[in-house]
């Protein structure tokens, strides 16, 4: 069945995220009397979860290796980021002043590994956070614990991150996890109005919800990374992010 009626609303009063927290509880508390629905969607952002999975690195403690000298002169990036992008990194595919843009071990390719250093929720200049180790697997874990507290089934759980595109201006919001959304709706062989079937329509639907919640949860200090969306049609499955990830074979920009 189409959507004819999508609502989206940040979950309100997340409060600063530490390692160690209880992500659903939070969520749920935040809820306060709003109760969820089957078919319910929540877009999280990825730097939450890797708030709670601890995933803090001090720049202070990394050593830089000849490599990651070599592309921090290169980019003129700070070598202790350079050697972290490295080591979350497949391999580098782009290397230009300002840009260091790397496949990344998930499997997607993006700047800087993801890696980040804004709100991390610590003062210091130091800090950096990186992406979820298993993102599909924080994901499952979210909606595991959500559908028991809560005995509400199907829920589908995103985990996003925001990255840029190619011959595109401007940050968008991507799914670099996934729980029982489908990450692609494949409507090859369906027919459009005039009757003519459809050979190559493949709708990235993840992605799109996950670009959508950042319309609310922004990227600045918006503190709302917990966006509820409702009135979505999907049927539960078991995709993976790396569903959205072309093939190195169909790749023109590998």
């Amino acid at each position: 069945m189409p959507n004819s009626t999508v609502t989206m609303q940040a979950i309100p009063q997340i409060p600063q995220i530490r390692a160690g927290d209880d992500l659903p509880t939070i969520i749920l508390a935040a809820l306060k009397s709003q109760t969820l629905q089957a078919g319910d969607i929540l877009v999280v952002s990825s730097k939450i979860v890797s708030k709670t999975e601890n995933r803090y690195v001090d720049l202070k403690e990394v050593i830089p290796s000849e490599r990651a000298f070599e592309f921090a002169t290169l980019t003129g990036k700070d070598p202790r980021i350079v050697e972290l992008v490295l080591q979350n990194s497949q391999k580098v595919t782009r290397a230009v002043k300002g840009v260091l843009l790397v496949k990344h071990l998930l499997g997607f390719t993006s700047a800087n590994a993801g890696i980040d250093a804004s709100n991390t929720g610590i003062d210091s200049k130091d800090i950096v956070l990186l992406l979820p180790v298993d993102p599909d697997h924080s994901a499952h874990q979210l909606q595991h614990a959500l559908e028991q507290k809560t005995g509400v089934s199907p829920l589908g759980i995103i985990i996003s991150d925001t990255h840029g595109r190619p011959f595109r201006f401007g940050n968008i919001g991507f799914a670099i996890g996934i729980a029982g959304v489908p990450a692609l709706i494949d409507q090859r062989g369906d027919y459009d109005l005039d009757g003519k079937e459809l050979f190559a329509t493949i709708t990235p639907l993840a992605d799109e919800l996950a670009a959508a919640a950042g319309i609310i949860s922004g990227q600045a200090d918006e503190g709302q990374p917990v966006v509820l969306i409702r009135g979505v049609s999907w049927q539960n499955g078991q995709d993976a992010a790396m569903d959205l990830v072309r093939p190195p074979h169909m790749d023109l920009f590998d």
